[in-house]
């Protein structure tokens, strides 16, 4: 059985919000399949913004701590947030680039390019947003989903990388019922 990472990207932690329930629908089949399963809300956490290069070369603050060790932890993230303003909410690229802090994504070699500590890990992004998901796509090139895969998550080593998009949020029950049933499978899979 895999352990899986689910983190929770949408900055309102109150949760009842669609990414929430995607979250839990994920987890629920993750659990059912027998997988064991922690869970980061980075809505809940104390999450600073670097504001030099210096910080990045210090460690971060001991909740981001504790979040680094769950990742490295786990053989799979599922991460999960709203699409505002064409990208991740700031909370979430602040929390990773805490989370990136003391060299915890990279290891820095002889060579030019620095090696990803976190390969032998898999990802799965969910991305809501309002817009229609064929026209982010199209239109915007998913320019803030491609950047935070290979800016981030490639970077770090992390792979296969896939990628759930749901537009149209404000749509119907029905949909919503078959995404939610669709993220059960993902995780009863570990995809």
């Amino acid at each position: 059985m895999t352990h899986i990472c689910i983190i929770q990207g949408h900055p309102d932690s109150r949760g009842g919000h669609l990414c929430h329930g995607l979250a839990a629908a994920y987890r629920q089949g993750a659990v059912d399949a027998g997988h064991r399963v922690s869970d980061i809300d980075i809505g809940g956490l104390t999450v600073d913004f670097i504001r030099n290069a210096d910080a990045m070369a210090l460690p971060p603050n001991e909740t981001i701590q504790e979040a680094q060790q769950t990742i490295l932890e786990a053989e799979h993230l599922m991460i999960i947030y709203p699409l505002w303003l064409g990208t991740m909410p700031a909370l979430v690229k602040a929390f990773f680039e805490q989370a990136a802090c003391g060299d915890f994504f990279l290891e820095k070699t002889e060579k030019a390019w620095p090696v990803g500590k976190l390969k032998g890990r898999s990802a799965r992004l969910v991305v809501t947003m309002g817009m229609p998901a064929a026209a982010y796509r199209l239109l915007m090139g998913s320019h803030g989903v491609k950047g935070f895969e290979s800016g981030i998550l490639g970077i770090a080593g992390i792979g296969p990388i896939r990628e759930t998009l749901y537009g149209n949020v404000e749509g119907s029950q029905r949909t919503r019922t078959k995404w939610l049933a669709k993220m059960r499978d993902l995780g009863a899979r570990a995809r």
